[in-house]
């Protein structure tokens, strides 16, 4: 091996949506480093730690690299060919006597390969309801409020960060999350432009966090209140005359109707609850009102409670109401090259969103977006019956910590017949495994852009070609895959068709793409410039999408070609109205009082004449943390321990405990130990604790990460208490108690 330095070669971070450019430093053929690429589209060369310190994962020495299957009650490296074997033996029974409706899929956030398309082929020869995904942990009340509001799941808004005179953001720390359903890289410098430029920035969040710190304005929320917050805030707007929809004036329905549903919200009757003063909820709807441009933006705080869709849809009602929903400045709509349901199908009215196709056997919790809540997991493996779930098979995920009552789900796994995990460690989920596959290096794969640009300030697109070429007998995400599809129709994983199958299914994908245009799936074949299955499924999106060539009808559209020669990615152009071209609801228009809203409203009214709760838990995001995965990886691990319990000093006098002292927080579901951390940068009668740890239940294969272990905060969370829409489960605002360690 040569030891000369090489030119860097450009790559594609896919740690988390900000999706920032890299140069990955090699010498000779070792990757030796990481750095911001200054020249890449989007993010310009900013890089955060965990970028950074990308090879570290792949590094790590308790990362996976063999096969594991369990004997005699322990997993043990075999070969490739003894694992898809113990898995199909596994696995076959299940299917063959119980049927496949008893198996489960779940998949986790680590997406960044090209290869987990094929996990579709998967899921369709599976034919279960029990499809399970990390989306339901956080985002699915988002998704559900934006269909609502405009007819098609996922069909979200984001602020035109760019160009926006005034931004509010409520319950959102995209300073250290660097966005979530917001791919902005580098928040920190952009929210410093806007108020460089003479704009403003509003920040709503129990906590003062590192976004807050950059803000004008930093108000703290009571958790679980930010519906009443909005709703508030709607009132004013129609109690003051301020409601403008400009250039909406038209294409909106239900205005009135939302203006009733707002009345009994005015600000005196929330301040209280919320914890924000009347006068300042008025001010901050006039200021919205006011600006030339504004956008409300808010994530995981917003959507992951009790009032969760509610809180979302008020969030974008908001930005109708004041006229700033698709336009300069305001929260527009990307346009993303590989398609998105913004871009399927036709516009204008249509059946409007659907869910609730099947529901879970338990209690009855709906399908949405093609799959149920995973709040329902645990009592599907672990509640008797001929139905219930005994096979699991868990795709980069981590469930036992990132899913509410952890706990739970920790003592039913072991109840299954059969648990596959395709996976980088041995962490919380996959220790209960028959069989773990060991997912491929990071550099190994090919990445493409996809549901980061769904969500981009900017649209954009870029593909990541493999860097690094896989040891002999390594197999990808994609073989994985399609060898355990195998195993489910019946046939031999280990045979040497397993390219073939590759093959036949991308070749079903180009059928579906030459139907669209009137040519034929040969013809569509014959043009790919592709070589590897994977990519080809990349190649066939993007050249069937808004900006593609049309597989050479439209001879200056993006290809893949282009797409490989272009090492910072495309720029595709800045944010553009296109309001018309989205909308899928029934009536043809933004929905602004549809049912499930009038519901919510009456629910959220119920809740305001309640007694007010004592403390609420609520979570915090860490700049070097994503939810569980990388916290064995030394380089972002180096400061102190992270899972502290932080309190008010208020809140700390009152259960008689001080910083650095250990203290029992207790929920319905279960109990935590962790150290406390008493700051006034929390907002009194709240509780927060860090999402992704607990550690201790897989020390002894991340080595690491047992040296600060911490505690799971999932172990407090609820699963019997769910948003009643989209049922993703209740984090912000759990009522719980704090009182010293003994």
């Amino acid at each position: 091996m040569s030891s000369r330095a090489t030119s860097p070669r450009p790559r594609r971070c896919h740690l988390c949506e900000a999706a920032c450019g890299l140069d990955i430093e090699f010498e000779g053929d070792r990757p030796v480093g990481a750095r911001g690429r200054r020249t890449a589209v989007l993010s310009a060369g900013y890089v955060c730690a965990k970028g950074s310190a990308l090879l570290d994962i792949d590094a790590d020495p308790d990362r996976l690299r063999r096969p594991l299957v369990r004997r005699d009650g322990e997993l043990v490296e075999v070969s490739w060919e003894e694992a898809f074997a113990e898995a199909a033996a596994r696995l076959r029974p299940v299917i063959e006597e119980h049927g496949r409706h008893t198996v489960a899929v779940y998949s986790g956030n680590p997406g960044g390969s090209t290869e987990l398309f094929f996990k579709a082929a998967l899921i369709h020869a599976l034919s279960t309801p029990h499809i399970y995904s990390a989306a339901s942990v956080d985002a699915s009340s988002k998704a559900f409020a934006s269909g609502l509001l405009f007819g098609v799941p996922w069909s979200t808004a984001v602020p035109d960060l760019d160009n926006t005179d005034h931004l509010l953001i409520v319950g959102a720390n995209p300073v250290d999350s660097n966005g979530s359903l917001l791919t902005a890289p580098n928040m920190a410098a952009r929210l410093r432009a806007i108020r460089a430029s003479g704009g403003k920035v509003v920040v709503l969040d129990p906590r003062r966090t590192r976004t807050a710190e950059q803000a004008d304005e930093h108000h703290f929320i009571r958790p679980g209140t930010d519906a009443l917050a909005l709703f508030a805030m709607v009132h004013t707007l129609f109690e003051e005359g301020l409601v403008d929809l400009r250039h909406l004036d038209g294409r909106v329905e239900g205005v009135a109707e939302l203006g009733a549903l707002a009345s009994p919200f005015t600000p005196e009757a929330v301040a209280d609850r919320c914890g924000i003063p009347a006068p300042t909820l008025r001010r901050l709807a006039r200021d919205l009102a006011a600006a030339p441009s504004a956008a409300v933006y808010g994530r995981v705080g917003t959507s992951t409670q009790a009032f969760g869709m509610l809180a979302s849809f008020l969030i974008d009602a908001l930005n109708v109401l004041t006229g700033n929903l698709d336009r300069r400045g305001g929260a527009m709509f990307p346009l993303p090259a590989q398609g998105s349901p913004t871009t399927h199908g036709k516009p204008g009215p249509g059946r409007g969103m659907r869910w609730g196709r099947w529901q879970s056997r338990v209690r009855g919790l709906k399908e949405f977006a093609g799959e149920l809540p995973v709040a329902a997991l645990a009592e599907e493996i672990d509640t008797p019956g001929d139905d219930r779930v005994r096979a699991a098979i868990f795709i980069a995920g981590n469930p036992v910590l990132s899913t509410p009552n952890g706990g739970r789900l920790d003592a039913a796994l072991p109840m299954l017949d059969c648990q596959i995990s395709i996976d980088i460690y041995l962490n919380e989920t996959s220790r209960h495994a028959h069989v773990v596959f060991p997912s491929p290096r990071l550099l190994t794969r090919g990445h493409a852009q996809g549901f980061a640009t769904w969500n981009a300030c900017q649209n954009f697109y870029d593909y990541s070609p493999p860097l690094l070429a896989r040891e002999p007998g390594e197999l990808g995400d994609g073989e994985i895959l399609m060898r355990l599809t195998a195993i489910v129709e019946g046939r031999d994983p280990n045979a040497e068709d397993v390219d073939d199958r590759m093959a036949a299914f991308v070749a079903q994908r180009a059928a579906a793409a030459a139907q669209q245009f009137g040519i034929t799936a040969d013809d569509v074949l014959a043009s790919l410039d592709a070589g590897e299955p994977a990519e080809q499924l990349v190649e066939l999106n993007i050249r069937s999408g808004p900006y593609g060539d049309r597989f050479g009808q439209w001879p200056e559209g993006l290809t893949f070609r282009q797409l490989r020669e272009a090492p910072d990615g495309v720029d595709l152009g800045p944010l553009q109205p296109r309001v018309d071209e989205i909308l899928r609801t029934a009536s043809g228009k933004i929905e602004l009082a549809p049912e499930p809203v009038a519901i919510d409203s009456t629910r959220l009214a119920a809740a305001l004449a309640e007694p007010v709760p004592g403390l609420l838990l609520f979570g915090r995001r860490d700049r070097r943390s994503m939810n569980s995965w990388l916290h064995n990886v030394g380089r972002l691990t180096t400061e102190s321990d992270r899972c502290t319990v932080q309190l008010h000093p208020l809140d700390a006098a009152e259960a008689g405990v001080v910083s650095g002292q250990a203290v029992v927080v207790t929920s319905r579901v279960g109990s935590v130990t962790a150290p406390v951390e008493v700051t006034d940068a929390v907002m009194p009668g709240s509780v927060c604790v860090p999402h992704g740890f607990g550690h201790g239940k897989a020390a002894d294969s991340l080595r690491v990460a047992a040296l600060t272990p911490g505690a799971s905060a999932n172990d407090l969370t609820d699963d019997g208490v769910v948003e009643p829409w989209s049922s993703v489960a209740v984090f912000s605002g759990v009522p719980v108690q704090v009182a010293p360690a003994t």
